[in-house]
């Protein structure tokens, strides 16, 4: 395999694990504490590989603010709404094809907000991306049963998904020029700055300290976050940031394929069509 191939394989199945670890940490951490300790371990290591690169950190108070304000909500809200919804009952291959929607959303406001033009192709993928969503979704939610989607979860994984949006769009238009690395930094302090106080007001403190949940924190902060950042930095400098978009298209069936093998969970054959026809709407919306 060639290694910009590698890198990318690399890439997604790095972050198709971010949903899965969600799933297998719940029965060992309560989610707010156990983001509230993901993102300060990372914080850490984004700030020490910073420090050791010579990275080139914001000149300004206002890099600092722009950064720290897309991380609240890129990667606290965000997160903290991913593993909550998933611990609350959302299958993992749920949560991410929820995820993928993100890519639709930011095209559908990227006219209003930063005043770009939006085509019909790319319009017709995102109709294709909700119709499909609609499909996987539609069949499960509110059902009695335990393959059932409860809606509350549904819910915080839907608000996250908007965060992730938010933060995306307030990054591209304050803070699109800051460093990569020092950027993700500043973000992932941001983010601590919001989870810690939730997970001390909202959170009960679960953290069983099981081999289990060590590993998956573990994997939580160097693998998922601190590699999968460095592969994205890898990807951008190769040239590829317009295939980056492209490859998120692959999370949901990688991690609906994870959770399937590790956890059992599976879907009815309308939705794995419906995951399809989404899947194949972001790829349309994304090539505008």
């Amino acid at each position: 395999m060639h290694a910009p191939a590698l890198v990318s394989s690399l890439f997604v199945l790095i972050w198709a694990t971010g949903f899965v670890a969600a799933r297998f940490v719940a029965p060992h951490a309560e989610a707010f504490t156990f983001v509230a300790i993901r993102v300060v371990g990372v914080a850490f290591v984004l700030i020490a590989l910073a420090l050791w690169r010579g990275a080139r950190w914001p000149r300004d108070r206002a890099g600092w603010l722009h950064a720290g304000i897309a991380g609240v909500m890129m990667q606290g809200v965000y997160v903290i709404g991913v593993f909550w919804s998933v611990q609350h009952g959302l299958p993992a291959g749920i949560a991410a094809l929820v995820g993928s929607l993100q890519p639709l959303l930011t095209a559908m406001l990227a006219g209003p907000a930063l005043g770009e033009r939006v085509s019909r192709r790319r319009w017709l993928g995102i109709g294709m991306g909700f119709s499909g969503a609609l499909l996987v979704l539609a069949p499960k939610v509110g059902a009695p049963d335990a393959a059932g989607i409860p809606v509350p979860a549904l819910a915080a994984c839907l608000a996250a998904m908007v965060a992730m949006t938010a933060g995306t769009l307030w990054q591209k238009s304050r803070a699109g020029g800051a460093d990569l690395l020092t950027n993700a930094a500043i973000q992932f302090v941001g983010a601590a700055l919001l989870a810690v106080p939730v997970a001390l007001l909202l959170g009960t403190g679960r953290f069983d300290g099981s081999a289990p949940l060590w590993a998956g924190l573990a994997w939580s902060i160097l693998v998922n976050s601190v590699a999968g950042i460095l592969l994205l930095l890898a990807l951008i400098r190769r040239g590829a940031v317009a295939g980056v978009a492209a490859l998120l298209f692959l999370v949901p069936p990688v991690s609906a394929l994870m959770a399937y093998g590790l956890f059992g969970e599976a879907l009815e054959p309308v939705q794995m069509g419906g995951m399809a026809i989404a899947i194949l709407g972001v790829a349309i919306a994304s090539r505008g």
